[in-house]
């Protein structure tokens, strides 16, 4: 398992037959993308993300100083993404486990 951590990784997330599109990380809590619609809401959050803040960098250099919308608006986007983010591993993928690496 040590020799070649990666391509053990990736046989893991291989051995998929659920069809699930997060699987649990191999160590610690969470999951990690394990289908192309996996990547796919990770790239999707990504921008998000980028594109909020481009938002508030484009309004602070229009306006000068963000004013409280702007951030409230920011900040909102921001939650939001994250909390749908949580939901739809919840929905897609396996139940989240602390994991200490792969057990046989």
């Amino acid at each position: 398992m040590r020799k070649y951590p990666f391509k053990n990784y990736v046989e893991y997330l291989k051995d998929n037959p659920e069809g699930y599109w997060f699987k649990q990380r191999l160590y610690g809590w969470g999951w990690t993308p394990a289908k192309l619609q996996g990547w796919l809401v990770v790239l999707a959050f990504v921008v998000v993300i980028l594109l909020n803040g481009l938002y508030l960098t484009y309004r602070a250099s229009v306006l000068g100083d963000p004013t409280a919308l702007d951030l409230t608006i920011f900040f909102s986007v921001l939650a939001l993404s994250i909390i749908g983010i949580i939901w739809i591993g919840y929905k897609t993928g396996e139940k989240p486990n602390w994991n200490w690496g792969r057990v046989k």
